[in-house]
């Protein structure tokens, strides 16, 4: 008799473990998480200091305001989560690589990635080179910590996984997937406040519907994110039109 696979897991290092799993724990993911479809690992980094005082930070080298996490005792708490050499160790901060949906995917089909979150002015360099850690940024700005940003890149990997949505072309459509972001949608009632639903999405011809939805979508992003329009595949030299996305029009 074979074993089933373990679960996706994310391993978050945090000062503040009681974040966790937070609005994780509602919703898809957290009947997800209840059965056991991925696994949430939270653990505290205050667990790998030495001192009876419990140390985890010092005053940055060089002078400056805050604090900084040292390196000793972050590398401990990286060391202590196993097999962490197989998995994904990502920092999550502002100067970090920008997540996409693109690298979300990765993630998500992968074993689960251990996050360090980090706190006050940021965290020792050397550590940050030493165990290899890939810092990821979800936004140009800064918050308090890592966590709320952790709670977001986990969530974008959950709802990928096998099992968590109800339909597997749930997340095929939506913003990102294809370069664009997602076209409008509309249900009942078919006015609403003097506005109708457009009729070409109730005339049951799924490919003039398809045809509205990819116009729309790239009617959207050139507006709103010239930089993703910008970055879409053009027309070939031959002259040969680039393919359209293929989008749903089931419900």
């Amino acid at each position: 008799m074979t074993s089933s696979p373990p679960p996706w897991r994310a391993t978050v290092l945090t000062l503040f473990p009681e974040m966790f799993p937070g609005p994780l724990g509602v919703s898809l993911a957290g009947r997800a998480l209840a059965s056991g479809l991925w696994a949430l690992d939270a653990r505290d980094i205050r667990a790998s200091a030495t001192d009876k005082h419990r140390s985890v930070d010092d005053t940055p080298a060089g002078g400056g305001p805050g604090m900084v996490l040292r390196a000793d005792v972050l590398a401990a708490a990286i060391d202590a989560v196993e097999a962490v050499a197989e998995r994904p160790k990502l920092m999550m901060s502002p100067r970090g690589r920008p997540l996409t949906q693109a690298r979300v995917a990765e993630l998500a089909a992968g074993p689960g990635p251990l996050i360090v979150c980090g706190r006050f002015e940021g965290i020792d360099q050397r550590v940050i080179d030493a165990r290899g850690l890939e810092e990821v940024s979800i936004g140009d700005y800064v918050l308090s910590g890592g966590e709320i940003a952790a709670l977001t890149l986990i969530d974008a990997c959950v709802r990928l996984l096998p099992g968590v949505m109800g339909k597997l072309e749930s997340g095929s459509d939506e913003s990102f997937s294809h370069g664009l972001l997602e076209y409008p949608q509309y249900t009942r009632p078919q006015v609403f406040e003097g506005r109708p639903i457009p009729d070409i999405l109730l005339s049951g011809d799924h490919a003039k519907v398809a045809a509205w939805r990819l116009a729309e979508a790239e009617a959207l992003t050139e507006k709103r994110r010239p930089d993703l329009w910008a970055a879409r595949p053009k027309a070939s030299e031959s002259g040969k039109k680039r393919k359209s996305p293929k989008f749903t029009t089931d419900g």
